[in-house]
């Protein structure tokens, strides 16, 4: 049989499939209350796939509910600055705070310790005015309140302008890597500025809780509790670098799982559930509207599908032709059933709370005929290479 044949019925096939994935998907309301048991339920079967339960199911919390705060791999570089500080106004800049030395090399000459004292008052000068403006914020916005004040800068902060910055019971941070500063913006609102002048409260953030921690040997900043956070981080430990990177993994399918969630606004039954139900649809009632040998393609294609629920009872131990019997048998009596992999037998996917994207279906549906077709036509792409060099 030429393997155009079967490519035809893969095309009607692979139709027909996304027809019944539009009439199979459940809707999800995703408006200004999302559905969060839902969020849940997707984010949970996507980490288990990567994790043993107990954790997948502790990271599953964290994924859908990932808005505490920012993790900042840093501290505070003075002595005397608070360690915690709660009703925090911050200030996001990209200023340089510490006595820079001029391009051009030249030299002072004095001749008493006056001069020397002048000299290094008039070098300090313009650094100490720029600390000066935003200690004159700090009272504008804090004085007579129980409020504090975090300055978090991008470029240095020296030792002297610390001190200055500490007398007045601000928390600095100095260094902060440019994506932590993209971030806190998001997280606690305000502007990133990139000068000192005309400072006013509108370009400050706000948190409710800021304070050092220290993990290992390493010093990390604490900033929770924001009003409107549009960005967060979740902080990853384990024994080794391969763990890390693991549960590193699985977080992001899972953050990427709810994310598709809320852009498609459904999900479909997962457990192998659509598969069967899909492979059933296409022998059964597409099979018979599709004219001569083209039949053999809709069938091999309903025959691949069935790959996904065979997977799931290999990978847990289980007979293949027994499983795939039990749960054709379900859905001929009308019963949408996935495979519960620890039993062997039929269960409701829906009850269980076992959900796949819809979007991750509609591209494998989409693309996996693709491929295949081009496998198969191999020898028409090579044939036609030649008579192009013959040309």
């Amino acid at each position: 049989m030429h393997p155009r044949v079967l490519v035809d019925g893969f095309d009607i096939a692979k139709r027909a499939t996304l027809d019944f994935l539009e009439k199979f998907k459940t809707s999800v309301l995703m408006e200004e209350a999302p559905d969060k048991e839902m969020l849940k339920m997707v984010a949970r079967t996507t980490l288990r796939t990567k994790l043993y339960e107990a954790l997948a199911d502790q990271l599953t919390d964290i994924v859908v509910n990932a808005v505490e705060g920012l993790v900042l791999d840093h501290g505070a570089r003075h002595p005397d600055m608070k360690k915690r500080v709660e009703n925090c106004y911050i200030l996001t800049c990209n200023v340089s705070l510490e006595y820079e030395k001029s391009e051009v090399n030249a030299g002072f000459f004095y001749s008493n310790a006056e001069q020397r004292e002048k000299m290094v008052l008039a070098e300090r000068r313009q650094v100490d005015e720029k600390i000066q403006k935003i200690i004159n914020l700090k009272k504008k916005v804090c004085d007579g309140t129980d409020n504090n004040f975090v300055v978090i800068n991008q470029k240095g902060i020296d030792p002297m302008s610390l001190d200055l910055l500490a007398r007045e019971g601000i928390v600095a941070l100095r260094r902060a890597k440019r994506r932590n500063m993209e971030r806190l913006v998001l997280a606690c609102g305000g502007e990133a500025v990139n000068s000192v002048d005309d400072l006013t409260p509108s370009v400050l953030g706000w948190a409710g809780l800021v304070y050092e921690h220290v993990l290992g040997e390493e010093k990390y900043t604490f900033v929770e509790n924001a009003r409107n956070p549009h960005s967060c981080t979740i902080l990853i430990k384990g024994p080794n670098d391969h763990t890390i990177a693991q549960i590193k993994d699985a977080v992001r399918d899972g953050l990427r799982a709810v994310k598709n969630t809320f852009e498609d606004r459904a999900v479909v039954l997962g457990a192998g559930a659509f598969e069967v139900a899909a492979s059933q649809h296409l022998k059964h009632t597409v099979k018979k509207t599709v004219q001569g040998r083209a039949q053999l393609g809709v069938e091999a294609f309903a025959d691949a599908l069935l790959v996904v629920p065979k997977t799931l009872a290999e990978n847990s131990g289980l007979d293949t032709q027994d499983v795939l019997v039990g749960l054709q048998v379900e859905h001929d009596k009308g019963n949408i059933v996935g495979l519960n992999h620890h039993t062997g037998e039929p269960m409701d996917p829906y009850l269980e709370g076992i959900f796949d994207n819809y979007s991750v279906k509609r591209q494998i549906i989409n693309s996996g005929p693709v491929i295949a077709s081009q496998l198969l036509l191999v020898d028409e792409v090579i044939r036609a290479g030649r008579n192009m060099r013959k040309g």
